[in-house]
């Protein structure tokens, strides 16, 4: 059975083959292709997209960054067009935000994992975690996870 899958910012990295941010683009890729072949959906939300444009402004040199931030641009792009294998998630409007927002403090609160528990959960990662909430809400027959090699975020995963 399919699943929808949300693109955590660390595998979106791997995807885009980010230089210092892409030791794990082989086997990254190996479970994309059989995701694929799987019928899998995927999503890249808001939250991946900035983040990985962070990681992009981090790089080295001017030329570096100009090349991967236009890499970005591209695959983004094509994703909002239904040419990539997967597609933009929604973009909250001002009361969503605010919603997700006021969960914020609390959040923050909470250990992120158990071998992170000096680190909250960050408003980005919130962000994804919201995202798979609501996915799971207008998909309640289908299996839904955050897909990522950070532990805390990967463990969001429904079954069906």
């Amino acid at each position: 059975m399919s699943a929808i899958v949300l693109l955590d910012t660390s595998i979106y990295l791997n995807v885009l083959d980010i230089p210092g941010f892409n030791q794990d683009r082989d086997k990254v890729l190996g479970e994309f292709q059989a995701a694929i072949e799987a019928d899998d959906h995927f999503l890249l939300s808001l939250a991946t997209v900035w983040e990985t444009g962070n990681h992009i402004a981090d790089l080295g040199d001017g030329q570096t960054r100009r090349r991967y931030g236009k890499k970005l641009l591209a695959d983004v792009t094509k994703a909002f067009q239904g040419e990539a294998p997967y597609r933009a998630t929604h973009f909250p409007d001002r009361d969503e935000f605010l919603r997700w927002l006021a969960d914020f403090p609390d959040a923050v609160m909470r250990s992120k994992s158990i071998k992170k528990l000096r680190e909250g959960v960050s408003l980005a990662d919130l962000s994804i975690i919201k995202e798979w909430e609501r996915t799971c809400a207008l998909h309640p027959m289908s299996r839904v996870r955050i897909w990522s090699l950070d532990a805390d975020l990967a463990g969001y995963a429904r079954r069906a």
